[in-house]
């Protein structure tokens, strides 16, 4: 299978799965949107809603990862130019959400 091929794939297997994560995240996040700290602490304190939330941040950052890594293809010329910024497209998307989370469970 074609590399262009495999990236096409898991950008659509990807957003298929970010689906019912994000309607799960959008539903909660109406839920707390007006509570107060105590609440927010309390509802990412939970087991269940920060394995929940971590598993959408990885697949969320996954995704974007290779959507920009696309428009990087399409539009950067430079070889050279081009794998730099994967490159740092990748690093970022792996601190980031590294960060996040480590963040999440220090609550």
């Amino acid at each position: 299978m074609l590399n262009a091929t495999k990236k096409w794939l898991s950008l659509k297997l990807s957003s298929v799965i970010m689906v019912p994560f994000m309607i799960w995240f959008l539903v909660n996040f109406v839920s707390i949107y007006d509570s107060n700290y105590e609440n927010i602490v309390e509802f990412f304190s939970s087991s269940q809603s920060a394995l929940i939330f971590s598993i959408f941040i990885i697949i969320t950052f996954f995704h974007s990862a290779l959507s920009i890594s696309e428009i990087f293809e399409d539009y950067i010329g430079s070889e050279k130019t081009r794998k730099f910024a994967n490159m740092m497209v990748y690093l970022s998307s792996f601190i980031i959400p590294t960060i996040t989370l480590l963040t999440l469970y220090k609550l």
